[in-house]
């Protein structure tokens, strides 16, 4: 449940630690304030700002990163203090696809290496035949026919795979967290496995589509690529820490891999034969940040005036339609037993009638948004008070 544009009497203030679109600033109401050195905001927009190191205002109640990318935002810091941390999945989805099927035709035609060798020949005599005699050197497969292994059907990983059938490519997918709704939206002819060796040993192209977590770093390794069909070709347009380069260097060496294309530049893949690497173009178009921006001011508008919360990475989705006449408390808090008892235990004590409630948890943590018949600031004093209360707010 995504915001409403409605009525409100509140002032909100927005601090800005990136560009962020005009577009999707402009779906911000006037009941709104946007500035880049707001000392007191209610809600951060911001896109690769990193903030772990950023004293957090006492003021601050969300943050939504316009992106899917979430390492640069302190998570824990953030949740225990009540803030509520938001992404845009899919929002970029398109872009990403896009390019990674850029990524493979220029990991498969040797597309980099030819136009190089092609300039280099400015200023030398008869370049059309040197050019018929030398473009022998740079023959490469088509990718119609042979197998993509896609590594997180996600979003992104949805769009690839529908777009590589649509290329001629057989396709087989691995997520171990496949969701109904990426399900519902993949094409029927790419085949499913439950074993990410399965990929390994069929593949001649893979591309990897989730996130960075300590259960992801370096999963393109030594031993992954042991599995692989010899020449396969590496596509990594999502995280950096998910591949081993040093393992894919001496994959290279060996044949094993012939080639690898990222987005990350880093010491370790820059000027390497064999890995192509660009400067992490992924997201960059305009259509792309005008959809992540425009979702991230709709969810954080969603969750200030109505206490609603969609994609948040550190809280429960947690929403509910409001109540003509009725105050909505929203309580942040731990995710341990008892909880929900002691909150409505409290509303009884205050003499407050819950009209209706809605609960989830994600994690450690919880959120419960709940329609009274009154409530006021005092509310919000007292109720953190109670053991495991992080933090609560009252709406009108």
């Amino acid at each position: 449940m995504l915001y409403t544009p409605k009525l409100c009497d509140i002032m909100f203030k927005i601090l800005t630690l990136n560009k962020i679109s005009k577009v999707g600033l402009g779906q911000l109401s006037d009941n709104y304030t946007v500035s880049d050195n707001e000392a007191n905001p209610d809600g951060i927009l911001l896109r690769s700002f990193k903030m772990h190191d950023m004293e957090l205002p006492e003021s601050l109640k969300a943050v939504a990163r316009c992106g899917a990318g979430v390492n640069n935002i302190p998570l824990d810091k953030c949740a225990e203090k009540g803030i509520v941390v938001f992404n845009t999945p899919g929002a970029n989805a398109n872009a990403v696809k896009e390019l990674v099927l850029t990524g493979l035709l220029l990991s498969s035609r040797k597309i980099m290496a030819s136009y190089a060798w092609a300039q280099s020949l400015q200023g030398t005599e008869d370049i059309a035949k040197q050019v018929e005699k030398g473009k022998s050197n740079f023959a490469g497969p088509e990718i119609k026919g042979k197998t993509l292994g896609i590594v997180g059907l996600g979003a992104i990983g949805v769009l690839v795979a529908n777009a590589a059938v649509a290329l001629g490519m057989n396709v087989i997918g691995y997520d171990p967290y496949f969701s109904i709704k990426n399900a519902l939206a993949l094409d029927n002819a790419v085949k499913f496995t439950s074993n990410l060796d399965d990929i390994y040993a069929v593949a001649d192209y893979i591309t990897v589509h989730v996130p960075a977590t300590p259960e992801t770093k370096n999963m393109i390794n030594a031993e992954s690529l042991a599995k692989c069909k010899d020449g396969v070709r590496l596509l990594n347009f999502a995280r950096n820490e998910l591949v081993n380069v040093a393992d894919v260097k001496t994959a290279l060496e060996s044949g094993k891999v012939s080639c690898y294309i990222c987005d990350f530049p880093n010491e370790e893949t820059v000027g390497v034969d064999g890995i192509i690497t660009l400067p992490h173009l992924g997201a960059s178009t305009p259509e792309a940040e005008d959809n992540c921006a425009t979702m991230a001011a709709k969810e954080i508008m969603a969750y200030l005036e109505d206490g609603n919360i969609v994609n948040s990475v550190n809280y429960p989705n947690c929403s509910a339609p409001r109540i003509a006449g009725k105050a909505r408390v929203c309580v942040l808090h731990k995710n341990t037993p008892n909880m929900l008892a002691q909150i409505t235990a409290f509303f009884g004590e205050k003499g407050i009638n819950i009209e209706h409630m809605t609960n989830n948890a994600k994690g450690d943590y919880a959120y419960t948004i709940l329609d009274v018949d009154n409530a006021d600031d005092s509310v919000v004093t007292s109720a953190k008070a109670v053991e495991g209360i992080v933090a609560v707010r009252v709406l009108a």
